[in-house]
C-alpha cells in the first residue's frame, strides 16, 4: 500500500510547487483527460462514467473561469471561451452527443497548446 500513498505525495508536491502557469496548464490537462474518459464513457455505453467525467470537466472550466483577473482584457476573451465549453458540455451531457464532447475537447487542446506555447515564450 505505500505505492498509491507515495504516488499521493508526489502529486501533492507537484502541486504544492508548482507556478500559477504551471496550474493552469494542469486544469487544462485534467479537463482534457475528463473530456476523454466521458468520451470512453460514452462508447462503452456507461453513462454513469460519462456524466462524472463530463461534470469534472465542467468543475475545471468552471474554476478557470472563476479565477479570471477581469481587469485585463484578454480575461473577457477567456471568460466568452469557458461560458461556450460549459454550455457545450451541458448540451454534451444532456444529449450525450460524443461529437459535442469531441469538439470541447478540441477547443480544450487548442487553448491548452496556446497555454503551452505562451509560457515557453515567457519562461513561466
Amino acid at each position: 500500500m505505500a505505492l498509491p500513498s507515495a504516488y499521493a505525495q508526489y502529486s501533492n508536491n507537484k502541486i504544492m510547487t508548482a507556478s500559477p502557469a504551471e496550474l493552469t496548464l494542469m486544469l487544462y490537462e485534467g479537463a482534457i483527460k475528463f473530456c476523454n474518459l466521458a468520451e470512453a464513457g460514452l462508447e462503452r455505453k456507461d453513462i454513469q462514467k460519462a456524466h462524472t467525467n463530463i461534470v469534472k470537466a465542467q468543475k475545471i472550466i468552471d474554476y478557470l473561469r472563476q479565477t479570471l483577473d477581469m481587469q485585463y482584457e484578454v480575461a473577457k476573451d477567456f471568460e466568452r471561451i469557458y461560458v461556450y465549453l460549459s454550455d457545450r458540455l451541458v448540451e454534451a451531457n444532456v444529449k450525450k452527443d460524443p461529437a459535442i464532447l469531441q469538439e470541447v475537447n478540441r477547443h480544450l487542446h487548442s487553448v491548452r497548446d496556446t497555454w503551452k506555447e505562451v509560457m515557453r515564450l515567457t519562461k513561466a
